[in-house]
């Protein structure tokens, strides 16, 4: 029986008093839905980012970045807890954290940080604001990086055309210098001595998780050579071991994202441990630090990914072929790792936990978690939140494809939940177990939410990766129509009242879904979700630009293949209604997307709303977008899946 409060029964009919507002009706749609654990998109909207941990060279401070409203500050605080965390970025502020890196900061020495700042420059600071030093002036800069001397600063320089490490001295007495050649250059990392450096590139003709290169050089990028990586082996994050003896990096070599340790030359590199499970994410942006190094060099602490469950993992060091047992530190996704002598620093979130900044001991036979800051207001404890389960399926060639099905809270209502099919973006993302606000918002309302794993999703393998070769726009919807027919097969939902959401990559997932598998849905969702894939071929941004390359194929040659693939061909067969959200600012999607989706399906006579956010690009940062997405998304959910609305007219 559904509680309508602490310690008494709600009984049929009657009014709900929720713990953050005022008296409401029961649930309109008679689903069971408590309305008294429906989340309020409030909460949501004012949730800040909270990213990137990082120690002072000496232990003495800690750092992290929280952003709001589309602005981010790094903010220290002494590792005692002596004084309380204060703001260091005040006149500069820092670039926005990507949903899957950052790079927004370092230390340079125990007093000084550098930050990318918000206009884009280069930015070194005093943490007690007596002083600024402006080190580039032109072109982006991110994911900097600095020896714990302080002395001298690598760090990622976009240009238009360009996306090269490059250094430049900590005191500004010279502009930066390239060092690297590469289309694509990420993630400079030092040796202690200041005199190595090394970093993760990658040419233009495919992306990063396709096949990439740890590079090893001099300070001054001299004596640059490939140490691991290639055409068909992806890398990343190369991180020297504090006393310089060992270089480690991400490799698929096994074809697993498993970290692998190599002398300091980058030679006899192995795996820490080879296990079927990732130690990374796909690197959609610079700055992603999945591992660390203990202080004294002999462990690495991992964030392990288990079917979309993070686990965070301790894995000593040793040379030859010994077996490496990893011990369990805490369950959790944990990112942004950074281990000094008073813990593993990391943000920690989870189905039911809010991203929070936490330091976790290890050395203790009691695990002690300190945290510091947090980015959910209160409230969300009061929802009841659910973890999802790990489903399978099998796609239409018998090939096992993978989910997360999160159930409503408090369990089943009236009868079989409605259905939300969440589709991720990239198409190279995954469905993981983190923290997910629309997932919260929709399941507290009576909705079981499934989070396909198409393939070519990340998190079970390279070659379930790679499978989506040529096949996107196809393969990933099928094997995701596949989920939604086992979901009511297997009584997971009530396969009459489906919708189907995604954004960028995943909205043309759903709009391929609508067009060729609309019967077993009643409406979709597209946040600047991609509609043409011949116009995204011309327009997109440069880190995407040979993208389709290798998930489509190459123009001209393939060029009816763009078009059997996008869904602005299929807009007549576009018959359930939908609904089309925007962005007049997206630099990866562009909005002229959208509103030729839009007019196409409104000349076929379909039913489409579509609204466009301004000033937002390629996702949303605004609170007031925020609340707005929430509430349109939620009304029209209402009216076409759970209230019944006349299907198939309008505009």
């Amino acid at each position: 029986m559904a509680s309508g409060g602490p310690g008494r029964p709600r009984t049929v009919g009657e009014g709900v008093r929720l713990p953050w507002g005022p008296v409401v009706p029961p649930d309109p749609a008679g689903d069971g839905a408590d309305p008294a654990l429906a989340l309020p998109a409030a909460l949501i909207a004012r949730t800040r980012v909270v990213a990137e941990p990082r120690w002072s060279p000496d232990g003495a401070m800690l750092g992290w970045v929280e952003a709001f409203g589309g602005r981010a500050d790094v903010v220290v605080t002494p590792a005692d807890g002596s004084r309380p965390p204060i703001v260091v970025t005040a006149v500069t502020g820092v670039s926005p954290i990507g949903a899957s890196g950052g790079g927004a900061w370092c230390w340079a020495g125990p007093d000084h940080v550098v930050v990318s700042d918000a206009d884009g420059r280069l930015v070194r600071l005093a943490i007690d604001g007596s002083a600024m030093r402006v080190l580039s002036r032109d072109g982006r800069a991110a994911a900097p990086a600095s020896p714990p001397s302080g002395e001298v600063v690598a760090f990622v320089l976009e240009r238009d055309d360009t996306c090269d490490v490059a250094v430049v001295p900590a005191d500004g007495a010279a502009w930066p210098r390239r060092v690297s050649s590469a289309d694509y250059a990420w993630d400079p990392s030092w040796a202690p001595d200041a005199r190595r450096l090394a970093w993760h590139e990658w040419d233009l003709d495919r992306m990063s998780w396709d096949g990439s290169r740890i590079v090893l050089a001099g300070a001054d990028g001299e004596d640059a050579r490939v140490v691991a990586g290639g055409d068909d082996v992806s890398v990343g994050q190369p991180r020297f071991s504090p006393d310089g003896s060992r270089l480690a990096w991400i490799g698929d070599d096994d074809g697993w994202w498993n970290v692998r340790v190599a002398g300091p030359d980058g030679a006899d590199a192995a795996a820490l441990l080879t296990e079927p499970c990732e130690h990374a994410e796909p690197a959609w942006g610079p700055g992603q630090r999945s591992f660390a190094w203990s202080p004294r060099g002999d462990a690495i602490a991992l964030s392990r990914n288990e079917d979309g469950f993070g686990r965070l993992v301790v894995a000593p060091v040793r040379a030859g072929d010994g077996v490496v047992e990893p011990r369990e530190v805490a369950k959790g996704w944990h990112h942004g790792l950074d281990w000094g002598d008073g813990g593993i620093a990391a943000v920690r979130s989870g189905a039911r936990t809010p991203p929070t900044v936490c330091v976790t001991s290890v050395d203790d036979d009691e695990r002690v978690r300190r945290l510091l800051a947090r980015g959910a207001p209160a409230g969300f404890e009061a929802a009841g939140l659910v973890e999802p389960e790990p489903v399978t399926w099998d796609g239409d060639d018998g090939a096992t494809i993978f989910g997360l099905l999160t159930r409503p809270v408090g369990g089943p209502g009236a009868g079989p939940a409605p259905l939300l099919v969440d589709v991720h973006g990239g198409p190279t993302g995954q469905a993981s177990v983190q923290w997910k606000p629309l997932h919260h918002y929709f399941v507290t309302r009576g909705w079981a939410v499934l989070a396909p794993d198409p393939r070519g999703s990340t998190g079970h393998g390279r070659d379930y990766t790679q499978a989506l070769r040529g096949e996107w726009g196809a393969l990933d919807v099928s094997d995701c129509a596949a989920g939604i027919r086992a979901a009511g097969e297997r009584g997971w939902a009530d396969p009459a009242r489906v919708a189907a959401c995604g954004g960028s990559a995943g909205g043309l997932t759903v709009l391929l879904l609508a067009a060729h598998h609309g019967a077993l849905l009643r409406a979709a969702i597209s946040m600047y979700g991609v509609t043409d894939i011949f116009e995204l071929a011309a327009s997109t941004h440069r880190f995407e630009s040979r993208y389709l390359d290798r998930i489509v194929g190459e123009l001209p040659r393939d060029a009816e293949r763009y078009r059997a693939r996008s869904p602005v061909t299929h807009a007549a067969s576009i018959r359930i209604p939908t609904l089309v959200l925007q962005g007049d600012a997206d630099p990866v999607v562009p909005p002229t997307q959208a509103a030729a989706l839009v007019d196409a399906i409104r000349a076929a006579g379909g039913n489409v709303e579509h609204h466009v956010y301004e000033g937002e690009g390629h996702g949303w940062a605004r609170e007031e977008t925020v609340l707005d997405v929430y509430a349109r998304m939620e009304s029209f959910l209402r009216r076409w899946v759970l209230g019944g609305g006349v299907l198939g007219g309008g505009s």
